[in-house]
This record gives C-alpha cells, sequence and structure tokens, in this order.
C-alpha cells in the first residue's frame, strides 16, 4: 500500500501542503479534488518523486519515495505518472510509443500487450501513425496506454481527461477504471470533474488552503457535504439556514414559508434548472418545466 505520514511541502516558506497523511490500498481508487492552486498536481508529483518532500515520508509497501535530492533518475518502477503535460516522442508511430520500454525479447508477447492497451485506449486505427500527427486528446491516449504498458502496481493521474473531448470520454473513463480494477493497479487521479470520480472512486480527498478537509467515500459525502466547497463538487446547491441543500432537494408544494421569485430557467436536457430569489438570495432547484420569470412559488426542502 501508499503510505503518506505527516507530509509537507513549500516554496520559499509558502505552503502548498501541510501536515498530508493518508493511505491507499493495493487496487484501490483515490480521486483528489480542490479547488485550482489548492495543491492537487504538487501532490502527485511528491508522490512520484519528482520533488523532495520537506517534512514527513511517503513509502510503497517497505519502499520509500525519495525524489531528486537522493535518486539520479526520478521514478520508480512500479509506479508510473501521467502529468497535464505528456512527453512523447513525435517522430515515432503511436504502437511504437506504446511499446518503448517492452522488452524486444519476446515479440509475439509485446505485441498482442500494445494491442491489448490500444483497444483500451481506443486508438487501434491509429496504431501505424506517428505521434506528430495527432490530436491533443489522442496524445493523452497514448501516454495513458504507455504508463500502463509494464504493468504499474499504482498509477498517477493528473487531469486524465482533459485534453479528451467528450464523444470519447465517457468510453474511455469506463474501460480505463475497469482495466485498473481487473488487473489490481491502484490510481491516484487528481481532476476536477464528477464524472471522473462518483461512478469509479472508492474514496476521496479533499484538498483546500494546502490541507486534506475530507477523506471518505464518494456516497458519504455528498449525502454529508460538510462545507459548501465539497457540496459545489457534486452540483448546484443552496445554503438556506445555515443547511447545505441540493438544488434537486428543493421541490415545488402549494403551501410552505419558503416563497421564491423565478428569475431564469436553464435547459439541462432531462430538467430544467431554476434560479429563484428567496428572501433576497439566489436559490436554484430542478424543475420538469420552464418557469415564467416572476413567478412566485413555494419551495419544500425534500431529502
Amino acid at each position: 500500500m501508499l503510505q503518506v505520514k505527516n507530509m509537507s511541502f513549500g516554496y520559499y516558506k509558502k505552503p502548498i501542503l501541510k501536515h498530508i497523511d493518508f493511505q491507499i490500498d493495493i487496487g484501490e481508487h483515490l480521486s483528489v479534488i480542490g479547488e485550482s492552486g489548492s495543491g492537487k498536481s504538487t501532490l502527485l508529483k511528491l508522490l512520484y518523486g519528482e520533488m523532495d518532500v520537506t517534512e514527513g515520508s511517503i513509502f510503497w509497501k517497505d519502499t520509500q519515495i525519495l525524489g531528486p535530492k537522493h535518486n539520479l533518475i526520478v521514478g520508480y518502477d512500479f509506479m508510473k505518472y501521467v502529468a497535464q503535460e505528456f512527453d512523447l516522442m513525435p517522430f515515432i508511430t503511436v504502437a511504437e510509443s506504446i511499446g518503448k520500454h517492452l522488452s524486444n525479447f519476446y515479440p509475439e508477447k509485446k505485441r498482442k500487450r500494445i494491442k491489448g492497451l490500444l483497444e483500451v485506449v481506443e486508438l487501434t486505427e491509429f496504431s501505424n501513425i506517428k505521434v506528430k500527427s495527432l490530436s491533443g486528446g489522442q496524445k493523452q491516449r497514448v501516454a495513458l496506454a504507455r504508463a500502463l504498458a509494464n504493468r504499474p502496481e499504482i498509477l498517477l493521474l493528473d487531469e486524465p481527461f482533459g485534453h479528451i473531448d467528450n464523444f470519447k470520454r465517457r468510453s474511455l473513463r469506463h474501460k480505463l477504471f475497469h482495466y485498473l480494477k481487473a488487473n489490481n493497479i491502484a490510481s491516484i487521479v487528481a481532476s476536477h470533474d464528477q464524472e471522473d470520480v462518483l461512478p469509479y472512486a472508492d474514496r476521496m480527498l479533499v484538498l483546500h488552503k494546502a490541507e486534506i478537509v475530507a477523506n471518505n467515500t464518494p456516497e458519504h459525502l455528498y449525502k454529508h457535504p460538510k462545507t459548501p466547497l465539497i457540496a459545489s463538487f457534486f452540483g448546484e446547491f443552496n445554503v438556506i439556514d445555515g443547511e447545505i441543500i441540493y438544488a434537486h432537494q428543493l421541490k415545488i408544494v402549494d403551501r410552505s414559508n419558503l416563497k421564491a421569485t423565478i428569475k431564469k430557467s436553464y435547459f439541462k436536457g432531462a430538467s430544467y434548472l431554476i434560479e429563484a430569489d428567496l428572501n433576497g438570495e439566489n436559490v436554484f432547484f430542478r424543475y420538469s418545466e420552464t418557469i415564467t420569470t416572476n413567478t412566485i412559488v413555494c419551495l419544500s426542502i425534500v431529502k
């Protein structure tokens, strides 16, 4: 397992991460969320050994993860890291890039391995295309396949689908995370997209102001959001009398003490997101159809 104990890191006495403690088991999927600048990418770089921790320690099983002060070559064979800027050689083919670090002693085994990974990242038809000819999203998929080539024990992913369009993102997510679970590969995924997290993560770690403010299952954090920051990850929400209420938990009723004036209706596919004024504060709720502006409705909280 990965164990992070009391880890801190900063630049020029400015703390980026403070007293970080968590662990991840073999085959477990941990999602790291937080606002921009909260330290998500820095955390992954420290876990990979790309930078030296200021204090504390990181271990994978019995091996301590150390940074460039201790290692001439960054990284470890059992761990792979796919950053937002993926380093690919432009003048070799997709297949060559994926199999670059695979042994040539067993060519048929290598060929099958590359073929299987091409299927995982949905690039089979691009096997013989040079990397320089690919789009940003296709290059990101090559980087993901290359990271999996030598069967790492743990995979670190920084916004792994950020360059990939929505047409491919859904199926790629499913195939990649299914592959990781099926092969018992632990993963830590830094993301701002709830679709990367909710269906797949075993646990969510929330960073805020350099510290961990929550570490639990997505279901628990969704049902018991301690702060607006956590609630915001799951969608539109309101704070009514100090309580966090999701948009779908507000319903129109015939009578109640919560009287709101409709401001705008936003089409969201299966329903409309309605913006309304409640005692001078904006609130949002979902409804099956659009509602005329300035209509007064009564709302009830239904959990």
